[in-house]
């Protein structure tokens, strides 16, 4: 029964080691964060997006989870969600990738190669086949305002100064209503 947490724990060092930035979501193993830059030669080069990986209990027999936190746009991942349509990941895993196949090999192969043909977002692929030019143009306007490496992980720091900004917009507007006379 160790076998899948000992192998987990090696393929996470191993990520580790492999230079990416790794974030634990909680105390186990299973959940965590890693930062993952566009490949060299792609329209995603020089973007940097925070990828959400879930290991489930079987791993390494049963694939881990894979989404984008931050907007991508791209044929094979889901807008909203960030899921990803990568038939490696959720048809053919086998024990015998890791973590380190995922991030060098898959994710940069999904990007370089985006597939059309079996979207999850149909609005991309459609402009991909329709479009070549206008379609390059919106990826790299994504890269720009959702992929910068300074933004990774800021979602939920935005959110929190988002909120402490209209309180203060709050508070002040509300001082703004009493300390003014009727005219």
């Amino acid at each position: 029964m160790s076998s899948p947490s000992k192998r987990r724990e090696m393929d996470l060092m191993k990520l580790m080691m492999s230079d990416y930035k790794v974030e634990m979501i909680n105390d186990g193993m299973q959940e965590f964060y890693v930062d993952f830059h566009g490949p060299n030669e792609s329209l995603y080069q020089g973007g940097v997006w925070r990828i959400r990986v879930e290991l489930p209990d079987a791993y390494p027999y049963k694939s881990p989870s894979i989404g984008f936190v931050n907007k991508i746009y791209h044929p094979n991942v889901d807008e909203m969600s960030g899921s990803v349509c990568l038939d490696v990941i959720n048809q053919t895993w086998s024990p015998m990738f890791d973590l380190v196949n995922v991030f060098e090999v898959f994710l940069p192969q999904l990007l370089l190669y985006p597939n059309p043909s079996d979207p999850l977002n149909g609005e991309a692929a459609a402009l991909m086949m329709r479009d070549r030019p206008a379609y390059e143009q919106r990826v790299k306007e994504y890269c720009e305002k959702y992929a910068k490496a300074e933004d990774v992980g800021a979602p939920s720091e935005e959110k929190s100064s988002d909120e402490e900004l209209s309180e203060d917009e709050y508070d002040s507007s509300d001082e703004a209503v009493v300390g003014k006379p009727d005219p």
